[in-house]
């Protein structure tokens, strides 16, 4: 017998706590489920990213957290949705913060494992003629800093980028794989914990965050 929620794959995971409907009241009753865990492991709420401002023309279509009452939020995922960054229809972003060991954001991503670690290491130490390092394939401000960004082998309907902000991982995860060149835009991360603003625009809930698709 055991307590955990359980994946066939990966094993013992914290339970995902996904709303059927988007706004503001679920998304501020999800803030302060987040605010309200104790004792962070690194000494800060885990963070709830979205895109601030959105895009012209997106809205935000979803909000979902991960974790129980023992452990406390462990992972957070944001979904935006809008116009494609080249056209051609419309695009998703699914952004993820989470500890390690988590596997929120593989699973958006459609990559094995818990950790996108080995991937990541992967495309960091391959060589590149006339760098000493791989440089970044995209770029976001998160908390006002560049933090910078990694392509990681995914499915070819999504593109996912994965790196780290406040010692969590981060990933954003887009569909078409196209859309993915809405990093090269100047995109800023706020954090939803330390303000909800009031002018952020709602849509349909996202089907990625409720495995739809």
């Amino acid at each position: 017998m055991h307590t955990d929620w359980r994946c066939t794959d990966c094993g013992p995971v914290p339970p995902l706590h996904t709303a059927g409907q988007v706004g503001p009241g679920i998304v501020a009753s999800a803030t302060d489920r987040i605010r309200d865990t104790p004792e962070p492991t690194n000494g800060s709420p885990m963070p709830l990213w979205c895109p601030w401002p959105l895009p012209p023309g997106w809205v935000m279509t979803g909000s979902v957290w991960a974790g129980d009452d023992r452990t406390g939020v462990r992972a957070t995922a944001v979904a935006c949705s809008g116009p494609a960054p080249l056209g051609g229809g419309p695009a998703d972003l699914v952004l993820v913060a989470e500890e390690p060991g988590v596997g929120l954001g593989t699973r958006f991503a459609g990559i094995a494992g818990l950790d996108p670690g080995a991937l990541l290491a992967d495309v960091m130490t391959d060589e590149l003629p006339g760098h000493a390092e791989h440089p970044p394939h995209a770029k976001v401000r998160a908390d006002g800093h560049p933090t910078p960004l990694w392509s990681v082998k995914s499915p070819t309907d999504r593109s996912a980028y994965v790196g780290e902000a406040r010692g969590r991982w981060l990933y954003a995860i887009t569909w078409p794989s196209s859309a993915g060149y809405l990093l090269a835009e100047d995109v800023v991360l706020h954090d939803l914990t330390e303000w909800l603003p009031p002018e952020l625009v709602y849509g349909a809930p996202s089907p990625y965050l409720h495995g739809l698709v």
